[in-house]
């Protein structure tokens, strides 16, 4: 029972932690799972890839929200989408077979420095507006897509860290990039899920209860928790200071990052 109260905790975190940053729960959901997994006596052949293929799955249900409170604004761009989903589908599931052949501990390392360098642009860069650039042409936006795609699959999130900097180079405006960022993580999210469900299909030491890399019970209570204290977050993010939050978060994924950064190569 109370593996189930870590999962709650967990995905209210994460869904506070979304609404509050402005981000997905990838970043926040992947490192409590492997905290959460390892505590629970999980393999630890595949704690990592179960977290990644877990987080993919909740990021789906909070994709949709995101997205639909965006597109009533008018701030989703679908025809830049539309260019972007297929290489955001064939990179995420490129991901999954890719983080499938690499080791856990390695792959924790691997996450561990992708937070790291996020929390550094969080806390040292912004992301600058190029409005009035034409948009850079089909072939680029689908090659976008598929690198993001692929980078997200293996770190568990959504692409929003990557996608919303992607845009703004683009030449969208910064509520147009947040918005669009937010519909490109659906297909991130269903592929990466669906690739990490299938490539885990035959691993033999997974705990009940899971299909594949996807465990079922931790996506229910955590996807349930996420989208019910997302609203929280966004409440508090109009009360609190813009830079205060941003730096908060960078701060944040420091010590996560960094913890997953030395459990992957053995020094805790």
């Amino acid at each position: 029972m109370m593996l189930y109260v870590w999962f709650v905790i967990a995905g209210a975190f994460a869904g506070v932690s979304a609404g509050l940053f402005g981000v997905g729960g990838g970043m926040i959901i992947v490192p409590a799972l492997v905290w959460i997994f390892t505590a629970y006596d999980f393999s630890p052949e595949v704690v990592t890839h179960l977290a990644i293929g877990t987080s993919l799955a909740t990021i789906v249900v909070t994709s949709i929200s995101s997205l639909t409170a965006h597109n009533k604004r008018g701030g989703v761009r679908w025809e830049v989408w539309k260019k972007m989903a297929l290489g955001l589908v064939v990179g995420s599931l490129v991901g999954a077979g890719v983080a499938d052949m690499i080791d856990g501990k390695v792959l924790q390392a691997i996450i561990g420095i992708g937070a790291l360098l996020v929390a550094i642009k969080m806390l040292f860069f912004s992301n600058k507006e190029q409005l009035g650039k034409p948009l850079p042409s089909a072939g680029v936006q689908f090659g976008a897509g598929t690198g993001i795609g692929m980078a997200s699959s293996i770190f568990g999130i959504g692409g929003g860290s990557l996608t919303v900097p992607f845009l703004n180079w683009a030449g969208l405006p910064m509520k147009q990039s947040v918005g669009t960022s937010a519909a490109c993580g659906l297909p991130i999210a269903l592929a990466g899920a669906a690739g990490f469900a299938w490539f885990g299909q035959d691993v033999v030491n997974l705990p009940e209860g899971t299909i594949g890399f996807v465990h079922i019970t931790g996506f229910l209570c955590i996807s349930v928790a996420s989208f019910a204290m997302a609203k929280v977050g966004a409440k508090l993010a109009h009360v609190l200071p813009a830079l205060m939050l941003k730096r908060a978060f960078g701060v944040l994924l420091v010590f996560a990052g960094g913890q997953l950064l030395l459990s992957g190569i053995g020094v805790i």
